[in-house]
């Protein structure tokens, strides 16, 4: 169970509470502390948010009109948000950027995933590899520089990673943006404290950023104080957290530890970086709508899938336009983090678990439907049409229904969202800004 489900379970245990009293939030501090420890949230954090909250809620009348449950959502909401560090808004000017962080971190995916985000914003960016230890640390950046759009420099045999910064400042002089991707270690040691200080001060770097991986919880906190305290850094990128459930405790260590959360990595693709607001982190985990950040990735989807913005916003879901719009979202990162904006949390796994393979199944499967059929799937109910269908995609009857069953459920959201006025509402607001 991830930290959202948690707080979300917590919070549901309120749905019938009409008054505030100690034993309804002894009851909801226990279901809150048992969700943000297994997040691995330090203890001392955990304890003292949940005193502020009871605190907060037996001191205190409920304002007129607002339900018990909403009233401590809001207090949770805002407790977290603090628990969680602030924001950060990334000036988007040239500068150099300097990744630091051990082994497994995610560093050098990150530093392709920070490239694709400052071209997409209009600036020039050369990526240099100065990881002299890890094997295949060259290739591997080489070609995501390729696919980020960004120029790539690196000096394959030389293990003196300075004379590769000296000389690749020297080749990517045009670059408005220069990322460094250094060396990591499996902890941070004497040798790789002089190894980094060699390069910062070769590069002299406007940002100096420390990678660390959701999976290692609270210990992401000692990594930014030790590092910080070696080399000096200016924030902390946290990256899987779409794929970890110890992202929680990452981000709260990280703020306890006075440095600042600048970007987490959401998802695999290079697109899957977004710099950090705890405001709409907390409101995506209690399935609150972000739909500023919403906006933004379809905008950028668009342009990625090459779709037209009104095949996305069709009168009624069919499978003419179904997979259009699967085609969209899959290029928004994962289908999870896309529907976790849209406030939709705790939907089934099969709906969320759309990947690129699967999507060419389904495009085949929609190729072989008559015009019809894609236009009114209620033909589809009869099983010799699922069998032709299976048969002229090469797949099976099973993957045909499963097929069926997914865009069920997807037709049922569109139409809910099309249906919520509130939603739309806000939906419009942000796309004439």
């Amino acid at each position: 169970m991830d930290l959202g489900e948690g707080l979300r379970k917590a919070i549901a245990r309120l749905s019938g509470a009409t008054i505030i009293d100690a034993k309804t939030i002894g009851e909801f501090n226990k279901e809150l502390q048992k969700a943000l420890l297994s997040a691995d949230v330090e203890v001392g954090l955990v304890l003292s948010l949940t005193k502020k909250i009871e605190e907060a809620a037996l001191h205190s009348k409920l304002p007129p009109g607002v339900t018990a449950k909403d009233y401590i959502t809001n207090l949770v909401y805002d407790e977290l948000v603090k628990l969680m560090g602030g924001s950060y808004q990334p000036q988007i000017v040239p500068k150099r950027v300097l990744l630091l962080g051990l082994y497994g971190s995610g560093k050098t995916t990150t530093a392709a995933k920070l490239a694709k985000f400052y071209q997409d914003r209009g600036l020039s960016v050369g990526l240099i590899c100065c990881d002299v230890s890890r094997p295949a640390a060259y290739e591997q950046l080489e070609t995501l520089a390729k696919q980020a759009g960004a120029e790539f420099f690196g000096m394959k045999d030389e293990k003196d990673a300075s004379k590769i910064v000296k000389e690749g400042l020297k080749k990517l002089k045009d670059r408005k943006v220069i990322i460094c991707d250094s060396s990591g270690r499996n902890a941070l040691n004497a040798e790789l404290i002089a190894e980094l200080k060699k390069v910062s001060k070769e590069l002299q770097p406007d940002e100096s950023l420390l990678v660390v991986s959701a999976d290692i919880g609270q210990v992401a906190g000692k990594q930014a104080r030790e590092f910080s305290s070696a080399v000096k850094i200016n924030g902390v990128i946290v990256t899987k957290m779409d794929g970890s459930g110890k992202g929680g405790g990452a981000l709260s260590a990280v703020s306890a530890a006075n440095t600042n959360i600048t970007f987490i990595g959401t998802g695999e693709k290079l697109n899957s970086l977004e710099f950090y607001d705890s405001k709409k982190f907390v409101g995506r985990l209690l399935g609150i709508p972000d739909i500023e950040s919403l906006i933004s990735k379809v905008q950028e989807a668009v342009k990625e899938a090459n779709v037209k913005p009104e095949d996305l916003n069709p009168e009624e879901l069919n499978f003419e336009n179904f997979y259009t719009q699967l085609k969209t979202i899959s290029k928004m990162g994962s289908f999870k983090s896309t529907l976790d904006m849209l406030g939709m949390v705790d939907l089934p796994k099969d709906l969320l678990e759309q990947n690129e393979a699967k999507l060419q199944k389904y495009k085949a499967m929609i190729d072989s439907m008559t015009k019809e059929e894609r236009k009114n799937e209620r033909l589809l109910h009869d099983s010799s049409r699922i069998r032709r269908i299976a048969k002229g995609s090469g797949t099976d009857e099973k993957s045909v229904r499963e097929l069926l069953s997914n865009f069920s459920k997807m037709k049922k959201m569109f139409d809910m969202l099309k249906n919520d006025r509130s939603f739309k509402k806000r939906f419009a607001k942000y796309l004439k800004g």
